[in-house]
C-alpha cells in the first residue's frame, strides 16, 4: 500500500524516492565508503535504530570491514577509517572524544541520529584533535522505529505517565521538545512539510486538554526551523501537501478498554505476546513429533501470513488460513490421503507436523493456527461473546437496532457475577459503565468495585481516568450536562447482520473520514497556522487531478504515487484498532495514512499505566530522571609506561585517569546535574505538586526556534545548530 515508512528509513535500491539518498541510513554509508573500506562504530541507541532498519549483512556488504560498539572496548586501528553512526547524547561524545585524543582511527565521519545539542557541538569543534580528525559530519533524521509500513513507534513507553503524571511538572517542557524533534525527523524522512493541525478538546474537563495544542506548536516550530536552515526540503514532488494531525490519548478512552475482535488486535489483548525491540510469541514448534521444541517466533513485515490476516476479524482470518491450507494441500496431493480431516484447527496443526520439507511455510502456517486457536479458547472460555454486546453499546452508544440500548447496568452487573469473566475484565466493564454514564455518584462506584469483587485499589485506576479528561464521578446534586460525542454516529446507516459484535469504530477512524472529505471541524481540530483560503478544506474533499492515476499508464511504466500523505501522532499510546483504522481509511480515501506514537497500547498496559498515575513517580523508574550515564573508564585508560618509566602520579595505578563525570572530574567541565530538569518545583519540597499540564497552561505559545535542523555538510555555511539558543525558562517562556 504506497509509501513504506521501513524502506524510506532503510532506503534499499527498491525504495521509490531516491532524491532522500543523503539521509537514510544504507545510501548515506554508501556515500560515505564510496568504494573504500571502513569500520562502522554505533552506540547502544543507535544501533537499535538500525537494526530495526537494516540488516547487518546488508551493511557489512557496503564495504564496511567490522561493526564496532563504542561503548565496548576495541583495538586500536589507525590505519583505517570509520564512519561513527551515534546518538547525540553527552556520553556518547565523551566517548568519540576519547577516540579522537587515542587517535584510534585514522580519519572519522561522524552521522547522528538526531540534532546534535550546540554545547555537546561547539566542545567538538573546539578540540584541535578533533579538526584534523573528523572527514565529515551530518545528521540524520531517523530516531524512531518503523514498526510497520505505516506505523511508528518511539518505544517509549515512559511518555504516558510524563504527560499526565501529576508529579511530572519539571519533565514536561523537555519531553515535548524530544517528541518535536523525532516527529520532524519522521516528516524530513517522507519528504513532508505538512500542515499541522490538532485536537483541541469541547468543554474539557482535565487540565491536559492543552497538551495536544502546545505540542503541535512546538513541532510546526521545528519544521519552520528545519526548512529555514534546509533549502531544498521538503523535496520537489506532485502530492498535495501533507496533514500532521496531533492528538492525544484522551480524544479516545473507549479504544484501549473494549475487546477487538481483528487478529491482531485480539492476539495483543489476550496473549501473552512479547512486544520490545522484537515482537514475539512463545510457542512448541513442530509439536507431537520427535522435533518438537520451545520457539520464540517473531512477527514482522516479512511474514506475509501475519501482514495479510493481522486486520481481518479472527472469524474470516481462521477461514483464510484453512482455506489456504487446503489449496496447499490440492496443490501437494502426496502430503495427505483421502481420509484427513482438513476441517479443524487442531486436525491441521497435526498435520503440519509432518511437512518437514516445508519448514518456513510450516512454521508460519503452525503460528498463526495456534494463536488463533488460543485467541478462541480464551473467547470461549471467559465469555467475550457475551461481553463484547454490551460492550459496543457502550462504547458507541447505541444498540444494534441504532436506538438507546436498554437494561445497560443490569447487563453489566449480571457479567459481573459470572466468574468466568476475569477480574481484569470486570474492571474494563466497570470503566466502560462509568464512561457511557458520564459518571455516577462515587457510592455507586464502590458498590461495582464490591460487587465485582474487586480490591479497592482499582478504585484508583478508575479515578485516574479523570487525568485524560473521562468523568467517572459526579455529585449527588449536581447539574448534568448533555454533552454530544466528538463523532455522533450515524444512525440511518444500517448495522451489518454479522458486524454486531464490530459496530465501535476509534475515533480516529471518524476523523480521517472527516478529513479526506474535508469535513473536519476546525473548532475541535484547528490548524496551527490557519490556511489563506477559507475554502481549501472543502476543495481537498473534491479531490486533485494531480493525486489521480493517469489512464495512459500502461502496464510496464511505473507510475508516480502521487497519492496525499497524512501523518497522525497519538499522544500518550495508540492501539491496534486505531492502526487499522489508518491502514483502512488510506485504503478507502486513496491517501498514505502513517500513524505515529510513543508506544502501542494493549488494555492490560492502558489500565496498567492510568493505575500508576496515583503512585509514586519514584516508583516508575523515568529514564528523564535516572543520573546520566557516564562513559566507560576503559576509554579513558592509557597504555602502561614501559618498566624504565617513572610511575605516574599518586591515586591514579596503572597510568589510569578518571572518566568524565567521575569523582575527579575532567579538569574545566562542571559535575553533572541531577536527573531531570534544572529549576522549577520538586517532588517532596514543601509546596503542593501541581499537575504537569499546569506547565502546559503556562507555556508560552510563542516560543524561540527549536533545535531540529540537520548538518548536510561539512561546508563554510553556518549551520543551525552551531548557534546559540535563547535562554528559557523551565516552561519555554523566553527569559527577559
Amino acid at each position: 500500500m504506497g509509501t513504506s515508512v521501513i524502506e524510506e528509513q532503510r532506503d534499499s535500491e527498491n525504495t521509490p524516492y531516491p532524491q532522500k539518498a543523503k539521509s537514510l541510513i544504507i545510501n548515506t554509508i554508501k556515500a560515505i565508503t564510496a568504494g573504500d573500506w571502513k569500520i562502522l562504530v554505533v552506540d547502544n541507541d543507535s544501533k537499535r535504530i538500525i537494526d530495526n532498519a537494516v540488516k547487518e549483512d546488508d551493511i557489512l556488504n557496503h564495504n564496511i570491514a567490522n561493526i564496532e560498539r563504542i561503548e565496548e572496548r576495541r583495538d586500536m586501528n589507525p590505519t583505517m577509517d570509520a564512519i561513527y553512526i551515534l546518538s547525540p547524547q553527552a556520553h556518547i561524545v565523551d566517548c568519540l572524544m576519547a577516540d579522537i585524543e587515542r587517535r584510534r582511527y585514522q580519519r572519522c565521519f561522524l552521522v547522528w541520529t538526531t540534532v546534535l545539542d550546540p554545547q555537546l557541538r561547539r566542545r567538538i569543534d573546539s578540540s584541535a584533535l578533533a579538526k584534523q580528525a573528523i572527514a565529515g559530519f551530518e545528521t540524520l533524521s531517523i530516531d524512531y522505529f518503523p514498526r510497520e509500513s505505516h506505523l511508528i513507534t518511539f518505544r517509549d513507553p515512559w511518555s504516558f505517565p510524563i504527560l499526565y503524571h501529576p508529579a511530572c511538572n519539571g519533565l514536561i517542557r523537555k519531553h515535548m521538545q524530544d517528541l518535536a524533534q523525532k516527529i520532524t525527523g519522521l516528516c524530513v524522512t517522507l519528504g513532508e512539510y505538512p500542515k499541522v493541525r490538532y485536537y483541541r478538546p469541547q468543554n474539557p474537563i482535565h487540565e491536559a486538554s492543552v497538551l495536544s495544542s502546545h505540542l503541535a506548536r512546538f513541532i510546526s516550530e521545528e519544521l519552520d526551523e528545519y526548512a529555514q536552515w534546509n533549502p531544498n526540503f521538503p523535496p520537489q514532488n506532485s502530492r498535495p501537501q501533507g496533514v500532521l494531525i496531533v492528538t492525544d490519548r484522551s480524544m479516545d478512552l473507549m479504544a484501549p478498554l473494549i475487546h477487538e475482535f481483528t487478529y491482531q488486535a485480539m492476539a495483543h489483548d489476550l496473549l501473552p505476546i512479547k512486544d520490545g525491540d522484537k515482537t514475539t510469541f512463545h510457542m512448541i514448534v513442530n509439536e507431537g513429533s520427535p522435533d518438537a521444541e520451545e520457539k520464540d517466533m517473531e512477527l514482522t513485515e516479512k511474514d506475509k501470513v501475519w501482514v495479510e490476516n493481522r486486520h481481518r476479524h479472527m472469524k474470516d482470518t481462521i477461514d483464510k488460513l484453512m482455506s489456504d491450507f487446503q489449496r496447499f494441500l490440492d496443490e501437494n496431493p502426496h502430503f495427505t490421503n483421502s481420509n484427513s480431516d482438513t476441517t479443524s484447527l487442531n486436525a491441521i496443526k497435526d498435520m503440519m507436523a509432518g511437512l518437514p520439507q516445508f519448514q518456513e511455510m510450516k512454521e508460519a502456517y503452525s503460528l498463526h493456527l495456534t494463536m488463533a486457536q488460543e485467541c478462541m479458547n480464551i473467547f470461549q472460555h471467559h465469555k467475550l461473546s457475551e461481553m463484547s454486546p454490551i460492550e459496543q453499546d457502550m462504547a458507541t452508544g447505541l444498540d444494534e437496532d441504532n436506538r438507546k440500548p436498554k437494561n445497560v447496568l443490569d447487563t453489566v452487573v449480571r457479567l459481573l457475577d459470572d466468574d468466568a469473566v476475569t477480574q481484569s475484565d470486570r474492571l474494563r466493564l466497570i470503566m466502560m459503565y462509568l464512561l457511557y454514564r458520564d459518571g455516577v455518584i462515587p457510592e455507586d462506584v464502590k458498590r461495582l468495585l464490591a460487587h465485582a469483587s474487586l480490591p479497592p485499589a482499582d478504585g484508583e485506576v478508575i479515578s485516574n481516568m479523570e487525568l485524560l479528561g473521562g468523568r467517572m464521578t459526579h455529585g449527588l446534586k449536581d447539574v448534568r450536562k448533555d454533552i454530544q460525542p466528538l463523532f455522533p454516529v450515524n444512525t440511518k446507516a444500517p448495522v451489518a447482520e454479522d458486524n454486531y459484535m464490530s459496530r465501535f469504530n476509534p475515533a480516529v477512524k471518524t476523523m480521517l473520514e472527516y478529513l479526506c472529505r474535508g469535513a473536519l471541524d476546525q473548532t475541535a481540530f484547528p490548524y496551527v497556522k490557519p490556511p489563506l483560503d477559507p475554502n481549501e478544506d472543502a476543495l481537498i474533499g473534491q479531490g486533485s487531478l494531480r493525486a489521480a492515476k493517469p489512464s495512459w499508464a500502461g502496464a510496464g511504466r511505473r507510475v508516480v504515487d502521487n497519492r496525499q500523505r497524512i501523518i497522525v501522532f497519538m499522544a500518550g499510546g495508540a492501539t491496534f484498532s486505531e492502526s487499522r483504522a489508518c491502514y483502512e481509511v488510506g485504503a478507502a480515501m486513496n491517501r498514505d495514512v502513517f500513524l505515529a506514537t510513543s508506544h502501542m497500547l494493549t488494555p492490560k498496559l492502558f489500565v496498567r499505566q492510568v493505575g500508576d498515575l496515583s503512585v509514586d513517580k519514584r516508583r516508575l523508574d523515568i529514564p528523564m530522571e535516572r543520573p546520566p550515564p557516564r562513559a566507560p573508564a576503559h576509554l579513558f585508560e592509557r597504555p602502561a609506561p614501559p618498566m624504565s618509566a617513572p610511575p605516574g602520579p599518586p591515586g591514579l595505578p596503572g597510568g589510569q585517569r578518571p572518566p568524565p563525570g567521575g569523582p575527579q572530574r575532567v579538569p574545566g567541565r562542571a559535575p553533572p546535574g541531577p536527573g531531570g530538569l534544572p529549576g522549577g518545583p520538586r517532588p517532596g519540597g514543601t509546596q503542593p505538586l501541581a499537575p504537569p499540564t499546569q506547565a502546559m497552561g503556562n507555556m508560552s505559545l510563542h516560543t524561540s526556534k527549536p533545535s531540529n535542523a540537520s548538518d548536510a555538510s561539512t561546508g563554510s555555511k553556518p549551520h543551525k545548530i552551531e548557534k546559540e539558543k535563547k535562554k528559557r525558562n523551565i516552561f519555554g517562556m523566553k527569559k527577559g
